[in-house]
């Protein structure tokens, strides 16, 4: 067979030929070559003696292509199964965590239902309790100060008729009968039988009928969700004794074995034990604040009156030894109530991280509280006279306020 039969005709055979590709820009060679150093492909002559390529790695363009192909033909797959793996996520896994979500949030629900409705009842039937001991604390006041009144009263007149008939001998009698009458000294031992009326707590309400360790530790945890936060307390820097070093937002004391740099030594700060009082001072109402005291093993933290004398080691500038200060304490494992010089022991079996106060004047109540367990660590009842400081001290690491 000739060479010439095969020659395509006119109008016959498959049509042109494809147009060649791009040109190397540098040697004017079809770009049949991959530069894998430079990533980009390249012609014979970029490959050859001086070429710009010569020792890359250099591959067939059309090897590199395969291997971009079947490259793509495995990310499809992946797509596809990974699409497969969606699809049958959201028709079988998704509805039944829906159903679930459902199911434990109709159960929390009536979880918080039943919990809250025990809760409910629990403080409907403690506030029955304590109504009922109101009630009848004060009935029995009511009735000591009625026996009281029927007493006075029969003693009054029997006063009275003494000091008719003393009279009526002092009137009638000449002396010769006075001093015969041995009346007088009857009527006299008499009415001296007749003492003068004594102060009874008998006769006084007793506040301690409402006194309730349920309703105080939910109202403490009530009034410190409410409260903290609202009241900004400081550290007045003018209080701070010079064993502490105060945070430039007054708020975190740091003990230090060595005074701090000099300061102004003056009539409101503690020159010797590490103290230091809050800028904001309370004269009634309801106050709470939160202290940071978990670094520390040596701390005070409580309320003091703002007559507690500054100067000196004596126990009258010692927080919890005299009467101008309220304080919760730790040393090391010890824990106690301290004021006036009385320290009442605390059976804590750990110390707490962080410790609530709350302070009641009108209630006359000072709390201490454990916020994260809702444990009430100390109530004191008493009055507190004047107005009065948050107070604090550290001899151990840092305390601070937290809101």
């Amino acid at each position: 067979m000739s060479s010439e039969g095969t020659e395509p005709g006119p109008g016959s055979g498959p049509g042109p030929g494809p147009e060649p590709g791009p040109l190397c820009p540098d040697h004017g060679q079809a770009l049949s070559w991959f530069c894998g150093s430079e990533r980009r492909p390249v012609c014979a002559a970029c490959t050859g003696l001086g070429g710009r390529c010569r020792g890359h790695r250099i591959r067939r363009a059309e090897e590199r292509a395969e291997e971009l192909r079947n490259k793509i033909v495995d990310q499809c797959e992946r797509l596809q199964l990974q699409s497969a793996g969606i699809s049958k996520y959201m028709a079988d896994v998704l509805p039944g965590k829906n159903q679930r979500a459902v199911s434990m949030a109709s159960a929390a629900r009536e979880l918080v239902i039943q919990r809250l409705s025990l809760v409910r009842s629990l403080c409907e039937s403690e506030e029955q309790r304590l109504l009922e001991q109101v009630h009848g604390e004060e009935e029995r006041a009511h009735q000591s100060i009625l026996t009281q009144r029927v007493h006075w009263a029969e003693a009054l007149q029997k006063l009275d008729t003494i000091r008719t008939s003393l009279v009526g001998m002092l009137t009638h009698l000449d002396d010769l009968q006075l001093i015969k009458e041995q009346e007088i000294f009857e009527r006299t031992e008499e009415a001296e039988g007749i003492l003068d009326p004594q102060e009874s707590e008998m006769l006084n309400f007793n506040e301690k009928c409402t006194r309730s360790p349920l309703l105080t530790q939910l109202w403490a945890t009530a009034v410190l969700g409410s409260l903290s936060g609202t009241e900004d307390i400081r550290i007045d820097e003018r209080t701070v004794s010079p064993f502490l070093q105060l945070s430039d937002d007054r708020k975190t004391l740091t003990f230090s074995t060595k005074k701090s740099k000099p300061c102004a030594d003056g009539p409101e700060r503690f020159d010797h034990w590490p103290n230091a009082l809050a800028a904001t001072s309370f004269q009634d109402g309801l106050h709470a604040w939160i202290v940071n005291v978990q670094n520390s093993c040596a701390y005070k933290v409580g309320v003091a009156s703002g007559h507690l004398p500054r100067k000196g080691s004596g126990s009258d500038c010692r927080l919890g030894h005299n009467a101008f200060s309220w304080v919760f304490s730790r040393y090391d494992q010890e824990f106690r109530f301290s004021h006036n010089a009385q320290h009442e022991p605390l059976g804590l079996l750990r110390g707490p991280a962080q410790l609530g106060v709350l302070l009641d004047l009108q209630a006359r109540e000072l709390l201490f509280y454990e916020p994260a367990s809702g444990t009430v660590l100390y109530t004191y009842h008493g009055a507190f006279p004047g107005p009065l400081f948050p107070v604090f001290a550290v001899a151990d690491q840092t305390i601070s306020i937290v809101r």
